[in-house]
């Protein structure tokens, strides 16, 4: 004889079903973590606090020193 059962339900029905504690608050707590920690090591790159004390590229710092050397040249007309 045998006998066939078959459960259609989704996969945290069946965990909840069999006991198995939820995680989904873990799993987010962990994600946040791991976000935290990749700009973490963002700022630990060498580069990091060029960049965030220079806040324009090179060519918008070439321009605005090119016009702040302009402004103190003298007026030759």
């Amino acid at each position: 004889m045998k006998i066939t059962i078959e459960v259609d339900c989704t996969l945290e029905e069946a965990c909840c079903f069999l006991g198995r504690p939820d995680i989904a608050a873990i799993q987010t707590t962990m994600e946040k973590i791991q976000q935290r920690m990749a700009g973490a090591i963002d700022t630990t790159m060498p580069d990091a606090p060029l960049r965030l004390s220079m806040p324009m590229s090179p060519d918008q710092m070439q321009q605005a020193f090119a016009k702040l050397s302009d402004a103190f040249r003298p007026n030759q007309s």
